[in-house]
């Protein structure tokens, strides 16, 4: 994935003894939920604890790359960063780190698409959530609103 990213939001996470399983190391589908309580916490830093509950996502997509092994008694950080953001989407890249050791241990990209719970329908993302993102991100509408 990319390389160039400049990650400003990191959330610790703890790995719970159910995580691992028979073979020492947390199962793949763990890390999902690892990234769901990253994009909660993000979501909360950028859009502040009330805001962002106004406004409905849903992932559209999500694809993960296992790099290497995570063990129990390892000590990780999720880093998330929203790279694009389209009319009616926006793609993170979220990323799995030993915080002691610095290895990449899973990075992962979700697209998420704003959406009408009563219509059940893509809706457009607000401005004003556009806006919350590149503030946080440290970057204009034009350059996260850039093909990929």
């Amino acid at each position: 994935m990319e390389n160039d990213i400049q990650f400003k939001h990191v959330t610790p996470v703890q790995i719970r003894f159910s995580d691992v399983d028979q073979y020492g190391h947390m199962n793949n589908s763990v890390y999902f939920s690892l990234y769901d309580l990253a994009k909660t916490s993000y979501f909360q830093d950028v859009f502040g604890e009330k805001e962002w509950k106004d406004f409905s996502v849903v992932i559209a997509n999500i694809n993960a790359d296992f790099l290497a092994p995570v063990f129990f008694s390892d000590k990780l950080i999720i880093e998330t960063a929203v790279i694009h953001i389209g009319h009616k989407s926006f793609t993170l890249v979220q990323r799995a780190i030993n915080q002691a050791s610095g290895v990449l241990k899973c990075q992962c990209r979700t697209v998420m698409v704003g959406y009408d719970v009563a219509t059940k329908e893509p809706v457009d993302i607000p401005l004003s959530y556009k806006k919350a993102i590149c503030s946080f991100e440290g970057k204009t509408l034009e350059e996260l609103s850039a093909p990929l």
